[in-house]
């Protein structure tokens, strides 16, 4: 008999009165309780029962003995009850992670929506464009974006594709004209995000342009405002975009040099197994995001 079940049987014993009713209780034999609380007293070395022909008492040593064990085999349940009643209905808070914008307009109206159908389920989300370190700060789901070189510490479930547009105003175009190769970007007056390497396709082969120019800020509507205004030639992710362009607010330039889709991705530590209010999360948000991304429901014909 294992040391749990010894303690678990002289437990029993002593909250059944004896070992009959402890054996019934555990659906074993009574000679099975009776060696596991003989093995527990010559392991401890000292007597926690005494026993009669009609009834049982605790020793002074047993009486201690049991009031701490008993609380630990009732915590030790409530556990089990806990993750058990988990697998049906998730509870818990999650610690989830994602790019300001992206976060607001798509992820944020998601996660409300799944908390309306899973009130025992808890969210603390926090909206940065800085690369948190997901392990060291505790988080349990990181929303990231681009070429995904994620450490062997996390693993990643990809959401979706996500397009890079270069792109500028009819009117900056009109004043400045079309920029029809890379090279041509060292003419035109670039904005820039939080990214200083734009990456374009070339003969197959990727191709990094380090672009210039006087304007900077690390929002993306603060971005896209400034290339509406006509400021000058910006790069930005299909979801600031797209609209405007099928609009004709907006001209997508160098297509030929895009690089293909990159994605958006699901980030969570490794090492542990998911939990299923992480797991249920996941597959929520790849379940909306599957059959196209949720800002190109709205993007006119062109």
């Amino acid at each position: 008999m294992r040391r749990w079940d010894e303690v678990e049987a002289f437990v029993e014993v002593v909250r059944r009165g004896g070992f009959s009713a402890a054996a019934e209780r555990l659906g074993v034999s009574v000679s099975h309780v009776s060696r596991g609380v003989s093995e527990l007293e010559r392991r401890l070395g000292l007597p926690l029962l005494h026993r009669t022909t009609r009834s049982v008492r605790l020793t002074e040593a047993g009486q201690a003995y049991y009031e701490r064990c008993s609380r630990a085999l009732d915590e030790f349940h409530a556990a089990e009850a806990l993750l058990v009643q988990e697998q049906h209905e998730p509870r818990g808070t999650l610690r989830i992670t994602c790019a300001t914008t992206f976060g607001e307009r798509f992820i944020a109206p998601l996660l409300n929506e799944l908390l309306l159908r899973h009130p025992h389920l808890g969210l603390e989300l926090t909206l940065t464009n800085e690369q948190v370190d997901v392990v060291g700060e505790g988080y349990d789901l990181a929303v990231r974006m681009g070429n995904l070189k994620a450490p062997s510490s996390l693993l990643a479930r990809r959401l979706c594709d996500r397009r890079e547009y270069v792109c500028a105003s009819p009117e900056y175009l009109g004043r400045r004209g079309v920029p029809r190769t890379l090279e041509d970007l060292k003419q035109h007056d670039c904005l820039l995000g939080t990214h200083p390497i734009w990456t374009f396709s070339e003969g197959g082969k990727v191709r990094e342009v380090r672009p210039e120019g006087r304007w900077r800020a690390n929002s993306g509507a603060a971005l896209l405002d400034a290339v509406r205004k006509g400021l000058g030639v910006a790069r930005l992710p299909d979801y600031y975009v797209e609209e405007a362009i099928a609009r004709g607010e907006l001209v997508s330039l160098l297509e030929r040099y895009r690089h293909p889709f990159t994605g958006v991705w699901l980030v969570y530590p490794a090492g542990r197994q998911r939990s299923h209010k992480l797991q249920l999360v996941c597959d929520f948000l790849v379940e909306r995001f599957s059959d196209q991304p949720p800002w190109r429901e709205h993007v006119p014909s062109r």
